[in-house]
């Protein structure tokens, strides 16, 4: 039966008329489409989906639920392993995680697990939720530092075994990048974000907003004067990285994370919204990552001609591949093998223009990719009038700066085990503060380990 059936594909937007606005692009599936898509799994039993999702969704379990039309008890399965299975079904890279390790697309088309969550969890949602099981408070107290996805996940991970749990979150709503960094059209904020957050303060969930660990209180102060026995610190890498290249100064440059945080978490693209923002007639957005695409929609819709220019090749782009095709049947324009080298400005001080030279792939670097190499006299100039640098973020020094025996490495990411734990008793840490940047899913992965570990740790002291 699975191998007769075809992958049902998913429901979209025209891309003409997604391009000039922020509702979301897929529209996901419905019932029957997902009674036909789960017929195709397998149920292996020796499941590499499972094993190949950094916080273990017993995948074969949810998708035999939903095959037999029972859907509240596919969202309980699948709220045993994940807090926010409505954002993991829309924002997770399951090409390259679960359903790239599928059996069924060795020949053909893997099970679409991720539209199959979606459905799942948004079913669950629109019906109130399932109940989630939880041991009897502990009245021990735990402090996490940031509302994303690893604070969130490593929250609710001990919510569920009894802890004490308060959430500090330095912005004005909880959510961390899934509020200020993953736009609209991709991930619906007060529909699928805000419902996720309040099951996780279902829980018992503490979260307090604008509390700025380092400067409002320290990590060092929650430990030893407000009675919190454990700290968990996923506060995620917020602080963007340039190029410096002559002219990144100029007024019409922008840090694809400011560009991104006005538009998403303060509304910016709403005409009513009192937060400006800039976006001129034509934007250039350097980077090849999901951010990068991010950015480039965004300005699309904003009503800007957008180019995405790129040091490497297509093969290259590290966005997801349904991120690229996205843009692409957007409009966005793609200039790959060139890198910037200079902003241009007028006599007002504002960008005219971004210059640029053609480059060519050598040998491979250590992460194995070949590396960029500038082909000499091919500079040319880019017309824009606004520059959106998207080329990663580091975590903010202000944290690991004002806590005691907290080690970082050379890049500013604290310094932590595989469980968590960093170089400070009962300071444990875990998604982009420790790795950098990097996936919503991963996160989560690690504040789940940390969630198991800050158990062990507190039962042994």
């Amino acid at each position: 039966m699975a191998e007769k059936i075809g992958r049902v594909p998913v429901r979209e937007q025209d891309p003409k008329v997604r391009a000039r606005n922020f509702e979301e692009v897929c529209f996901g599936y419905n019932e029957s489409e997902a009674l036909l898509e789960a017929s195709r799994c397998l149920n292996c039993r020796n499941p590499r989906c499972v094993q190949h999702c950094p916080v273990g969704i017993r995948i074969p379990e949810f998708i035999a639920q939903v095959k037999a039309g029972e859907f509240d008890a596919a969202a309980r399965v699948i709220a045993r392993d994940s807090s926010l299975p409505a954002v993991c079904g829309r924002v997770c890279p399951q090409e390259t995680q679960c359903e790239g390790s599928c059996i069924l697309g060795v020949k053909g088309e893997p099970v679409a697990i991720g539209k199959l969550e979606r459905f799942v969890a948004d079913r669950s949602r629109e019906r109130g939720g399932v109940p989630v099981e939880k041991a009897e408070p502990n009245g021990i107290k735990v402090a996490v530092v940031g509302s994303g996805p690893s604070g969130l996940a490593c929250a609710s991970d001990l919510a569920k075994l009894g802890y004490d749990v308060t959430i500090f979150e330095v912005l004005h709503k909880a959510g961390g990048v899934l509020q200020y960094g993953i736009p609209e059209f991709r991930l619906p904020k007060e529909r699928v974000v805000e419902p996720e957050i309040a099951q996780v303060k279902a829980l018992g969930v503490t979260i307090e907003t604008d509390v700025v660990v380092g400067r409002t209180i320290t990590v060092d102060e929650l430990l030893d004067r407000e009675g919190f026995k454990a700290v968990f610190i996923g506060s995620g890498a917020g602080l963007p990285r340039f190029m410096n290249i002559p002219g990144e100064s100029l007024n019409g440059v922008f840090s694809a994370n400011e560009f991104l945080t006005r538009s998403n978490l303060m509304k910016a693209y709403d005409p009513q919204s009192d937060t400006p923002i800039f976006v001129g007639k034509h934007v250039v957005v350097v980077g090849g990552g999901n951010v990068a695409m991010d950015a480039a929609r965004t300005a699309l819709r904003l009503g800007s001609e957008v180019t995405i220019v790129y040091r490497r090749t297509e093969k290259e782009l590290p966005a997801r591949a349904e991120e690229v095709h996205h843009a692409k049947e957007e409009g966005i324009d793609f200039r790959m093998l060139t890198n910037p080298v200079e902003v241009l400005g007028d006599e007002k001080g504002w960008v005219r223009a971004l210059r640029c030279i053609r480059m060519e792939l050598g040998d491979p670097d250590a992460s194995g990719r070949r590396s960029p190499v500038p082909v000499a006299g091919s500079e040319f100039e880019v017309p824009a009038d606004c520059v959106i640098m998207a080329l990663g973020t580091s975590p903010n020094p202000l944290i690991a700066g004002t806590t005691k025996g907290l080690e970082t490495e050379r890049h500013g990411c604290i310094v932590a085990d595989e469980s968590g734990a960093t170089t400070r008793p009962g300071v444990f840490a875990g998604g982009d503060a420790v790795t950098g940047a990097a996936t919503v899913i991963l996160a989560m992965g690690a504040g789940r380990r940390a969630a198991k570990a800050i158990d062990t740790y507190l039962r042994s002291v």
